[in-house]
């Protein structure tokens, strides 16, 4: 069983999107906070926190099986604590099938953390799924330290309700944080290191606030105000939906020279009786009008996507709909999944399930075409001069690796550090990376 006794080492393993990358940094920083430190491994640490993810079916089976795993060689476990969208859809669930589970927190409740880890070390068992985003928020300490690159959520929580999805579900409504808090913390990580911020949200670009005028003002208005501090040199966002793409933030990719050259902007499917039934807002007309939009006020910009293959019903002509629609916008990466029923959604319900082989044959078509553009993407970028912001060392010696405004991945041997932003030319590509040479 697990140790009774105060956890001074802990470990977060975060699976899924990076606002659980983010949570996942925030919670370790509650714990340090507490005095605890972080292990270098999970299987040495006394506390060891899963941050779960439940998009995808595997993904929730996944926490089980790491669970399992945990369990030591002497047949002890750490303390396990189970966080995130797994936590808040199936908390009872997790507490009757896993015993040695002893804390359970959703996604807008991980700043009581600490304290449910304190009263479970002292023999509980502790539940909490059911607290406002304000208050987690709110409850954070200030941040310290940044490696060059920074995860900021400004949004949590859905009202579109897809069929498919479980986010409504799992982190609630959408609920934008106050202007002046992202203000702070976004200062707090330049401060701490931060060259590039990304904005995070399940739908990012519905961020709605007060400036420090009165003014109300969207994405659009944050990105300017982040652009005012003066050692951020980088600004992007995700994840996006269409319907909130307003004409102010299209048009700040063309004036705001700090938001980096590149919209993540899912889609799902291109075929309109699919849409529909996925209760999705667009028609892939629609959605192609609005990439010639963007495309008109940025033109080198780079564009990623979102797929599901083989939602309920959907035919193969239906599926040429879609292999259609990435034809005609070329995308520089894409996201794609097959179908997964989720529990409590619509789509769980619904009958005329595309069989799994044919989900499969679709999915690696899907693939191809994607890797296809990816890769002409990356080859017409060769000869570009720009800059990246070098993240970390590479595998060989004297190597650096690094985004480039269009979030590709370069690699260059030249003198650097990490956090500057060099100015580089881009020689050669491959499929999902390109290499560079430093320019003076």
């Amino acid at each position: 069983m697990a140790s009774l006794t105060p956890p001074r080492t802990f470990h977060v393993t975060s699976f899924g999107c990076q606002m659980n990358v983010y949570d996942g940094e925030r919670m370790a920083e509650l714990l340090v906070a507490e005095g605890m430190s972080a292990a270098g491994a999970r299987d040495t640490a006394d506390l060891v926190v899963l941050n779960t993810c439940h998009i995808r079916e595997k993904a929730t089976e996944k926490v089980y099986s790491d669970i399992g795993r945990l369990r030591r060689e002497d047949g002890t476990t750490p303390l396990i604590a189970v966080a995130g969208c797994v936590a808040q859809a199936e908390g009872a669930e997790i507490m009757a099938r896993a015993p040695s589970v002893r804390v359970v927190v959703g996604p807008q409740a991980y700043h009581r953390l600490p304290a449910m880890v304190a009263a479970a070390a002292a023999g509980g068992r502790e539940t909490e799924t059911d607290m406002p985003a304000t208050a987690k928020f709110a409850a954070l300490p200030r941040r310290r330290k940044s490696g060059p690159s920074a995860f900021l959520t400004i949004q949590e929580g859905c009202d579109k309700f897809c069929t498919y999805c479980v986010v409504p579900y799992t982190r609630g409504a959408e609920l934008s944080r106050p202007f002046a808090d992202l203000i702070a913390e976004a200062r707090a990580l330049v401060e701490g290191g931060a060259r590039e911020i990304t904005l995070l949200g399940q739908n990012v670009n519905a961020w709605r606030g007060t400036d420090d005028r009165g003014r109300a003002i969207g994405l659009a208005g944050l990105a300017e105000a982040l652009a005012a501090i003066t050692d951020l040199a980088r600004i992007r966002y995700t994840t996006s939906h269409p319907a909130d793409m307003d004409d102010a933030l299209i048009a700040a990719h063309a004036d705001n020279p700090k938001l980096m050259p590149f919209l993540h902007l899912p889609v799902q499917s291109g075929n309109d009786r699919v849409l529909r039934a996925m209760n999705r807002s667009h028609s892939a007309d629609s959605y192609l009008k609005l990439i010639a939009r963007v495309r008109a006020a940025r033109p080198d910009i780079a564009l990623s996507g979102d797929f599901i293959v083989g939602f309920p019903g959907e035919t193969e002509a239906e599926f040429a709909d879609t292999l259609a629609l990435i034809d005609a916008v070329g995308y520089a990466q894409a996201f794609s999944f097959k179908f997964s029923p989720r529990p409590g959604t619509p789509a769980a319900t619904l009958g005329d399930a595309v069989p799994a082989e044919v989900m499969d044959d679709r999915l690696q078509r899907l693939h191809a075409r994607v890797n296809r553009d990816q890769l002409a993407f990356n080859r017409a970028s060769i000869g570009r001069r720009c800059n990246v912001l070098v993240e970390r060392r590479g595998r060989q010696d004297g190597q650096w690796l690094g985004k480039s405004p269009w979030l590709q991945s370069v690699h260059f041997t030249d003198p650097a550090a990490i956090g500057d932003l060099v100015t580089v030319e881009l020689i050669s590509a491959g499929p999902n990376s390109l290499a560079a040479r430093r320019v003076d």
